[in-house]
């Protein structure tokens, strides 16, 4: 498949830093380059608020609009969710497909998606952010058809109709009604074996990790959300079983349409008795991805769950030391590993580990802190349980 020629706009607010905003962009790229889409721009703007009919100023919107027509850009797309309004005036002013950054996600979803389950989640997310936006749309696919950010329900010229639409939607909350109690029923059939769930942010390596513990031929490559269909594996440790969920990556500005979507896939991290939090150690700004999985865990009613800290890809984490004569503040890069891994360890009462799932650096070191955590609720769980618990070695490669 040819890649579309595209775009990205962001705004830049007085209340945030305007690093952040170059990150967003960033993080906003790889989620365009997911999609197909060859990014070769970011405009960005400094304002006091988003403008309410453009997003971005007049001036601004009249620079992009240039660059768009000198260099044959397709595709324009938004940092943040735009409006009804702010859809319609950008498409009849730029003349090129407009996506916004829920757009963008949801057309992600909808091509990595691979269960009937899945497949159900990520439609009935598309014509909830398809509903209010039907009058801007349509003119709009008149024009184009296909492509990044019209795939699935955006097809069909039939289900303009609002009434059809909300019909859809009524249908699919009746079918993921039934997939919940099924999944409902389930998790009790799995009797009271321990359950561990995977989260983070997406692009940790859970999926990875998963393979590596469970055997599972789960597929993992080096891309936003690479997998959305839960997986749940039966594994051991030593003679002691346990249940393993990989879930869905979390992301900023995860889109309500795609959490309450997911409620059936979201449950395996509610109903889970440990969380093993994924995190990319790699990653500049890994620290504001563990307040993004901290917040969405709390909003599952789940913050209080044991958890277990696992610091991924040490394998290509940069370490920048500083010079003796800089007295500048330290950035990221110049703490080393170790230096890491004793705030992080201080920070969590021990309860953290450091690997590298791809080169299977201490990956045994992991296996004992989970067996231990599992081992925990085992024993709370049937306190006259005569269960031998044999002492699992820890890896000394260093």
């Amino acid at each position: 498949m040819q890649e579309e020629l595209g775009i990205l706009v962001g705004v830049s607010l007085k209340t945030d830093p305007e690093t952040k905003v170059y990150e967003y962009l960033d993080e906003l790229e790889f989620l365009a380059e997911t999609a197909g889409v060859k990014i070769i721009k970011h405009f960005v703007q400094k304002l006091d608020y988003v403008h309410p009919r453009t997003f971005v100023g007049i001036g601004k919107l009249d620079e992009i609009s240039k660059f768009v027509e000198e260099n044959e850009i397709e595709i324009v797309i938004f940092d943040d969710e735009l409006s009804p309004s702010q859809l319609k005036n950008l498409d009849n002013i730029l003349k090129v497909k407009i996506l916004d950054r829920t757009n963008l996600i949801l057309d992600i979803f909808a091509k990595r998606a691979q269960t009937s389950v899945a497949k159900t989640q990520v439609e009935l997310a598309q014509y909830k952010y398809l509903l209010p936006r039907l009058a801007g749309m349509w003119t709009h696919l008149e024009r184009q058809r296909g492509g990044i950010g019209l795939r699935g329900p955006g097809e069909k010229e039939i289900e303009t109709d609002r009434r059809i639409i909300r019909k859809k939607i009524a249908d699919l909350k009746a079918d993921l009604e039934k997939i919940d109690t099924q999944m409902q029923t389930q998790r009790k059939n799995r009797g009271k074996l321990v359950r561990v769930a995977l989260v983070g942010y997406t692009n940790v390596g859970k999926s990875t990790i998963m393979n590596l513990l469970s055997k599972a031929d789960v597929f993992a490559e080096n891309k936003l959300f690479a997998t959305l269909d839960t997986t749940v594996r039966k594994v051991a440790i030593g003679n002691l079983p346990f249940l393993l969920t990989d879930t869905v990556g979390f992301i900023r500005k995860l889109p309500h349409h795609l959490v309450e979507a997911f409620k059936s896939t979201l449950d395996e991290v509610r109903e889970a008795d440990l969380l093993v939090h994924i995190v990319d150690i790699s990653h500049p700004t890994f620290e504001e991805q563990i307040d993004v999985v901290n917040q969405t865990i709390k909003e599952l009613n789940s913050s209080d769950k044991p958890y277990i800290m696992v610091f991924n890809k040490i394998d290509v984490y940069k370490y920048q030391p500083k010079d003796e004569f800089d007295l500048s503040p330290k950035e990221k890069t110049n703490y080393s590993l170790e230096e890491f891994e004793q705030m992080w360890i201080a920070k969590n009462k021990t309860n953290c580990v450091f690997i590298s799932a791809k080169d299977r650096v201490h990956i045994e070191n992991f296996r004992k802190k989970l067996y231990e955590e599992v081992k925990k609720i085992h024993i709370s769980r049937f306190p006259y349980n005569d269960f031998y618990y044999p002492d699992i070695e820890e890896d000394t490669n260093e």
